[in-house]
């Protein structure tokens, strides 16, 4: 790939702080119907996929059914906790100004559901960067770890994969782009992330968004300034 003219942004993460919101209350919530599950189990297992593909692990491991109402109450708390506390990942807002001031194309490719997406955007002050290029696992036949969300997002914003960067922080996404055949940057700020299986993903990794903005200057014409400190 010479050059970057499109960066895809999953959401959750990547964009917004969410994942420790979201897990915790995931994780109670299986606990409660009788499938005990740490925050970090609920990381380890379930980040990056859809809520389909997930009702469908669950309910595997139950043997039957999710109680009736059971995932309407845990996204009605999901929702209602991210929308009083939801925050941008640190540094993203820089990067995001850096890559659309230097020209290149933006858009946001997630597992959540379209309400979920932009009510997190919404919540951190992000939505503005994207609207309305927002595209959700809803809109694909199938979801991470398959190519088709992230091929969906290229088609739509005109840009082939050999010239589209995905930016992700999951497995299943860091899978999703390589089958999609995009170079991928796994975001490993958080504690919890999984190195060594982000790299074996195929994803190149970085500490800081300001570690991505240095991965960018080399695949990216024009070039995107670094600050001191980034």
């Amino acid at each position: 790939m010479s050059d970057v003219q499109l960066v895809i942004f999953d959401c959750d993460g990547v964009l917004v702080d969410s994942e420790p919101i979201a897990n915790r209350l995931l994780a109670d919530a299986l606990t409660q119907i009788g499938l005990p599950t740490s925050y970090e189990e609920a990381r380890r297992r379930y980040v990056g996929l859809s809520m389909e593909s997930c009702v469908r692990l669950f309910e595997e491991k139950l043997g039957r059914a999710l109680p009736e109402r059971w995932l309407e109450d845990l996204q009605e708390e999901t929702f209602a906790r991210l929308a009083k506390e939801v925050q941008p990942v640190a540094g993203v807002e820089d990067l995001i100004q850096r890559v659309q001031e230097s020209g290149i194309r933006t858009c946001v490719a997630s597992s959540g559901g379209l309400d979920k997406i932009t009510l997190s955007l919404t919540s951190s002050g992000l939505l503005s960067y994207f609207e309305p290029h927002i595209f959700s696992a809803s809109m694909v036949a199938r979801g991470k770890p398959n190519p088709d969300l992230f091929l969906h997002a290229a088609q739509q914003m005109d840009t082939p994969p050999s010239h589209t960067l995905v930016i992700e922080d999951s497995v299943p996404g860091v899978t999703a782009a390589v089958a999609a055949g995009m170079r991928v940057c796994a975001y490993v700020g958080d504690p919890l992330a999984d190195r060594r299986a982000l790299e074996t993903a195929g994803a190149q990794l970085a500490d800081t968004m300001g570690d991505v903005v240095l991965q960018l200057k080399k695949m990216a014409e024009p070039e995107i300034p670094v600050q001191p400190g980034g």
